[in-house]
Order: C-alpha cells, then structure tokens, then sequence
C-alpha cells in the first residue's frame, strides 16, 4: 500500500527548508539525519519531484520545492491553530486589526508571516502602518494601534508595554569579499574601529552601533550614512567601508551583483530581538489576540525563520 503522507514528514521537510541542512535540521528536530533524509525522500517519490538540489555544504529548494514549502508550512499553521485553542475564530471571522511596523520589521520580516495568516483568515482586514520606533510608542501610548511589531531591543518594554519576544537574531560585520578583514574566520572589535564604517539610520542603527562598544564607545571612522539598506549593501558590496547588521536581513549580494561577507565577531555583541508590543492597559482579546498567538506560534515552530535559517538558505542559494 502506498504510503501516507504524515505531519512529521512535513515538519521535518519545513526544518530542513528553513535550515539549509539536513544535518541542522536533524538537531533541531531532535532526530537522527536519516531521519531528515527518508522523509524528504518519500515526499520526493510520492510527489514524483525533486524538492532539493543537493549542495556540497547543504540543500536548497527548487522551484517546484518551494511551491510545496508553502502549502506544507501552512497545513502546519492550521495544525498549530487548531491545536491551539478550541475557541480559535472560524476562518469566516471578518474585522480590522490595527497593526504598527517599524522599517525593518516591515520590509525584511512580517510579509511572508501576513501572508500566511491571510490564508487562514482571508476575510480578516489588516491595516498595517510603517511608523518609526517614537511614532510607534506613541501610538501605543494613545492606543490608536492594537499591536506594534518592532525592535525591542531598542525600546524599554518591561515597564511600558505588554510584549513577546518572536525572534532573536545575531549581528555580524558585513564587508566586501576583497575587504583584507574578509579572509579571517573572526573579527573583533578593535579591528572593525580601525576600518572605514558605513552607518545606517534607520531604527535606531546610529545608537545600536554605539552600543556594541559599551562605555568605551570609540569615535567611528564613519566614511557614509544612508537610510537605505539596499544602498548600505551596495557601499559595502564595493568597498566603501563595513558596518555590524543582523543576520535577518543579510543577503549574500548587492543590488549590483557584487558579493557580501558576513564575518563572527569575537566580542561579545547584544542580538537584534524583534517583538510584538501592545498597550499595557489593554490586553489584546478576540481576532487581534488570535493574530497575536498565531505570531508567536509561527515563530516558535519556524525555530527562528529569520536568524541561522534565513543566512544559510541566501548563502546557498549564491553558490
């Protein structure tokens, strides 16, 4: 008899897709590596395609494989969903829900997750606002938005606002392949204060970089400023100078098709933790608590969709 298709084998294909490895997924899953492998295997014979190109350092999807990684990811949410409450809205739930995003957050992390959520709820309207960190507190403050999505690393939560953390993702010092720092394995801080710095001013980024330096904060040799990621790559793409990003929203190449190093740096450095913020004196109830749960679910069960993931699955895909 042909064999079922189960939830463990999709589980286990989702953690191989969003680590880049079977040999990461198998640790994340908890499982042995031939366990990753038959069952991306039988998905393989039973949908008679090849999800995977198999790489010398890992695996990334095909076309056809990330077709199915997004019907597989969103039988998982719907799983996740009606596992998690028996008094889940009925996916006929209509109504608004008012919801705040700050630059990086808006552009590098909540559209695959909205999209998602629309598919279980397509008649839910979400009136998404870009604001800045200020424009957003205050925002919260006045309760004019039912949740806010942003850096909470950059914002003093504990006391104001109800929060959670949905993600926590490593800095590294991004640099041009030719950069002479690129060949060494790791880097430190006293030799990224010797090199030219390109600083990006949006959310915070000037007083973040700071930051890494602590007290003993060094006057930076800040060679460019932009409030353009993209623009950012491309100066550090061509050797403009480095500057210290989160792994989020690293990408291996610039707009030109120039190459982009991310290196470890060997002090110890605070993560970029991106969270759901809303206002302390309202707990969110109803459909925005129901937005807010399948957030946080989606984020657990992706174990980190944005940090090791997201970094592997861009480097693989420019080899």
């Amino acid at each position: 008899m042909k064999d079922e298709v189960t939830l463990r084998q999709f589980r286990y294909f989702i953690a191989a897709a969003t680590s880049g490895q079977f040999s990461a997924a198998a640790v994340s899953e908890h499982v042995s590596q031939s366990a990753i492998t038959s069952a991306v295997q039988s998905l393989e014979q039973q949908l008679k395609v090849r999800l995977f190109d198999r790489l010398p350092h890992g695996v990334v999807l095909t076309a056809e494989g990330q077709v199915f990684f997004h019907h597989a990811r969103h039988v998982m949410d719907s799983v996740n969903d009606a596992m998690r409450h028996a008094s889940l809205l009925p996916q006929t739930a209509t109504g608004t829900i008012r919801l705040a995003a700050t630059y990086t957050v808006l552009g590098y992390f909540l559209p695959d997750l909205l999209s998602r959520f629309k598919r279980s709820y397509p008649q839910v309207e979400i009136d998404l606002v870009d604001m800045d960190r200020p424009t957003l507190e205050q925002a919260l403050a006045d309760e004019t938005i039912d949740l806010g999505v942003g850096l909470l690393s950059n914002i003093d939560v504990p006391q104001r606002y109800g929060h959670h953390l949905l993600v926590r993702s490593r800095r590294r010092v991004w640099m041009a392949a030719s950069h002479p720092l690129a060949k060494q394995a790791v880097v430190s801080l006293a030799d990224i204060e010797r090199c030219p710095y390109i600083l990006l001013t949006v959310d915070d980024a000037e007083a973040a970089a700071m930051r890494h330096w602590g007290a003993a904060s060094p006057a930076l040799n800040v060679a460019m400023r932009t409030s353009s990621l993209e623009a950012l790559r491309g100066l550090v793409a061509y050797g403009f100078g480095v500057s210290i990003l989160s792994d989020l929203v690293y990408r291996p190449w610039s707009l030109e098709g120039k190459k982009i190093m991310a290196i470890p740096i060997s002090d110890p450095l605070a993560p970029m933790d991106v969270g759901l913020l809303w206002p302390s004196t309202r707990q969110p109830a109803g459909l925005v608590d129901v937005f807010r749960q399948f957030l946080i679910h989606a984020c657990d069960s992706d174990n980190g969709i944005s940090a090791a993931g997201s970094t592997q699955r861009a480097a693989l895909r420019s080899r």
